[in-house]
């Protein structure tokens, strides 16, 4: 079973994400901010990480900051869903080393197409 950590301290956006992936036969985790991301993968491996760049304690740049030195995860996708539309704000996501940026609002069913497109992209290579 694919594993997904979806974090955002917005709790519609969060429920409406976890039906949806567990819909799809995804095991999913939760996180409500930064540092709560950071404690759950101390102990979970996901296969994506769904994160908002703006959260309290610890911002979504932040904490990608620390997935990145994490090296249990270096298989793991990360993509940043924010309502942040900025050019130079993607731009930062990507830099930081994101694999993908999705501006809110979003489609669910293109999100979740993209994201089995980019794990089917990870298993092919290795």
């Amino acid at each position: 079973m694919k594993k997904i950590l979806i974090a955002d301290d917005e709790h519609k956006i969060l429920m409406s994400l976890e039906y949806s992936f567990r819909k799809q036969d995804y095991e999913v985790f939760i996180a409500r901010d930064g540092t709560e991301v950071l404690e759950l993968l101390k102990t979970i491996t996901p296969d994506v990480i769904l994160l908002d760049v703006m959260m309290p304690n610890l911002d979504g740049y932040s904490t990608l900051n620390e997935i990145k030195t994490m090296e249990h995860l270096n298989r793991t996708k990360v993509i940043f869903l924010s309502a942040k539309t900025n050019p130079k704000d993607i731009e930062k996501g990507l830099e930081l080393g994101a694999d993908a940026y999705v501006t809110k609002p979003y489609s669910i069913k293109k999100l979740i197409q993209q994201i089995e497109e980019m794990l089917e992209q990870n298993k092919r290579k290795h």
